[in-house]
């Protein structure tokens, strides 16, 4: 029997419990070399990289094509085992705003004692990985429970055109 493609039956919140129980000692060594402002600058464009290609993973899956209505559809995905409790704002076509007012990776990370780097292991990624998944999708977010706000506040845009690049 084949085991699922990269955990697929398993939820988000418990795949990044896993991997940050890989990634702390690694971050700790790191630290130790070589400073932890230098460790956290090659753990944050590690963890990007890798939420870019994820990204663009996940938007080669998408049916329809790679739009902010194919976007929204797959929020379940981090939503799934209660991982975050979301209040939506606005749901149109071509824009989605919601606060995520309880956010059990933050609670997760910091249990593990990793509150420090928890910014990177998940806040880091959501622009990253709507930046693989799309570039007419636009992701701004000014604050996060992981950083000390009671809430954190996505609000995605479709774009229009493209921007120029450069």
């Amino acid at each position: 029997m084949d085991e699922p493609e990269r955990g697929e039956d398993l939820g988000i919140l418990a795949r990044r419990k896993i991997e940050a129980a890989v990634i702390a000692p690694i971050y700790e060594e790191m630290r130790a070399a070589f400073g932890e402002e230098r460790a956290r600058e090659v753990l944050r464009k590690a963890i990007r990289r890798a939420a870019v290609a994820a990204g663009a993973e996940m938007a080669a899956r998408a049916p329809d094509g790679a739009t902010l209505e194919s976007f929204k559809a797959i929020l379940p995905l981090w939503t799934k085992d209660n991982a975050l409790t979301i209040e939506v704002l606005a749901d149109a076509p071509g824009v989605f705003d919601f606060n995520v007012t309880r956010c059990r990776y933050a609670e997760t990370y910091r249990a593990m004692g990793l509150g420090a780097i928890g910014d990177l292991l998940s806040c880091n990624r959501d622009g990253a990985f709507c930046e693989g998944y799309s570039p007419d999708i636009a992701l701004t977010r000014t604050q996060t429970i992981m950083g000390g706000a009671s809430h954190c506040d996505f609000r995605y845009r479709e774009r229009k055109e493209r921007e120029p690049k450069g």
